[in-house]
């Protein structure tokens, strides 16, 4: 006989907790081979596909495409073994069983993060004659009952050719629930998940007045949401007393609302902690870049690889924090230390359709302008179709904002948290420039640098841009750090 294991969304690293799902890759009734992937997800950090570590039929899915899933949240169930093509029969009946922890798959959890141990052992799940029949006469599938989801209820739905979905929630012993406790327990309230908790905390709702809908009363996501729901029916509903004209409250205007998730919810957290928590302070420079300018088309005539103006800068930055490590560092407030890095992990701003992403060149110090080229190549083309992992997004110390492919010469770039400082470059234009004490026409660029002043003071800050400036002016002081 098959056994159907469950397959639970697996630690996507980096701190995050949940993950939208974008598209599923597989269908009830699909065979899938070890480490195919079978849903791409989008979380706070990139879009990447999740493989199954087991080989055999998948039974069900669990959530819809646009949905979110914390981590931990069933995915799929997977027949494996001798029987396996059975596999979506029993589904249908409700004769699932929960792994022993006896069969293995491959441990790989996520595409571009390493392996795990095999599962723990999970609770069994039996089927039991017990299921109640729904009132069409078709038959309800049982949902196994295991370790807690982060407050998501997950449900195995029994499903005939019309689509009719009916569901039964099972509880240890095998037997249907019926329906969810009638008082509220005493003692403290029977809630393990920190995102149920902090949208009750937002939301200004008492946990202690909410009946749960898991096992032993558990109160769920859904329970909440549910408590919300109702409390604005109510809201809506109620008779409001007639206002005088002095006292009636303006009309708000109708529009749109855009959920803040994923992609740009992550962006508008860091930006919002970032002029929150830091201090910053903004100078700027013109400089004359047509020596730069020149030095790159002689590179790129030289027939090797192209170099790109965004590797020349780039080389200009790890040279400029070589000599002003104070820029290349972050804040310990709980320790009141400034930590100075060793390492410069040079991250770049890239405008995409899913938003703004900040891919990150690893040792950025070590590599010189043809390297640099090629990595922030492959970065931005991985950028573009959305295929980032998020260790490919994370760890930076400094970055290079290139905001002149937007056709504006200044900014006030917002730093990165928990950096300490951001260099932006705006568009090189033609312009009137005195050159060697007469007016002339020249390639010339605004740079700005915003900087965390607890790290440092405007001495230093300038003393890092005006180097940088030099060196875009003439190239050839780079060869004093090559």
């Amino acid at each position: 006989m098959a056994q159907v294991l469950e397959f639970r969304l697996p630690d996507l690293g980096e701190g995050l907790t949940e993950a939208e799902i974008v598209r599923w890759l597989v269908e009830v009734g699909d065979v899938v081979a070890v480490d195919q992937p079978v849903v791409e997800v989008e979380t706070a950090k990139a879009m990447v596909d999740v493989p199954c570590p087991y080989a055999g039929v998948v039974t069900a899915r669990f959530g819809e495409e646009g949905s979110e899933l914390p981590v931990g949240a069933p995915l799929i169930t997977v027949a494996v073994g001798a029987a396996a093509s059975t596999g979506a029969t029993e589904a249908s009946t409700g004769a699932t069983e929960a792994s022993d922890g006896s069969a293995e798959g491959s441990g790989n959890v996520l595409v571009g993060y390493g392996t795990s141990e095999a599962p723990a052992r999970r609770r069994r799940v039996r089927p039991t004659p017990a299921v109640p029949a729904a009132a069409n006469g078709r038959s309800i599938a049982a949902e196994p009952v295991g370790e807690p989801d982060d407050g998501r209820r997950a449900q195995t739905a029994g499903r005939d050719a019309s689509g009719a979905v009916a569901t039964a929630r099972v509880d240890e012993s095998g037997a249907t629930a019926a329906g969810a406790p009638e008082a509220v327990m005493d003692g403290p309230v029977p809630v393990i998940s920190p995102l149920v908790r902090r949208l009750a905390r937002e939301n200004g709702l008492d946990l202690k007045e909410l009946t749960g809908s898991g096992p032993d009363g558990l109160i769920l996501r859904a329970d909440v949401e549910y408590a919300l729901r109702a409390a604005a029916v109510q809201t809506r509903t109620a008779p409001v007393p007639a206002a005088t004209p002095a006292t009636a409250p303006a009309t708000t205007p109708g529009g749109t609302r855009v959920p803040l998730k994923g992609v740009r919810g992550a962006v508008a957290d860091k930006l919002s902690r970032s002029r929150t928590e830091i201090p910053d302070a903004t100078c700027w420079v013109d400089a004359d870049a047509t020596e730069l300018m020149r030095a790159r088309a002689a590179m790129n005539a030289a027939g090797a690889p192209k170099i790109s103006l965004l590797a020349l800068l780039a080389r200009i930055c790890t040279a400029a924090l070589a000599r002003f490590p104070e820029l290349n560092s972050t804040v310990d407030m709980a320790a009141r230390e400034i930590v100075r890095l060793d390492a410069v992990h040079l991250g770049f701003a890239a405008q995409t359709e899913r938003g703004l992403v900040v891919p990150v060149v690893k040792d950025a110090h070590a590599r010189d302008a043809e390297a640099l080229s090629a990595e922030f190549a492959r970065l931005t083309e991985a950028a573009r179709t959305g295929s980032l992992t998020p260790a490919e997004l994370t760890g930076g110390t400094f970055t290079l904002n290139n905001y002149g492919v937007f056709g504006v010469d200044g900014s006030t770039p917002i730093i990165n948290h928990p950096e300490a400082a951001m260099l932006g470059v705006g568009r090189i234009v033609p312009k009137p420039w005195v050159h060697e004490g007469e007016l002339a026409v020249r390639q010339v660029v605004q740079l700005s640098l915003t900087f965390d002043h607890r790290v440092c003071d405007g001495g230093t800050a300038g003393g890092f841009l005006r180097y940088v400036a030099d060196c875009v002016e003439q190239p050839a002081v780079l060869l004093r750090t090559l």
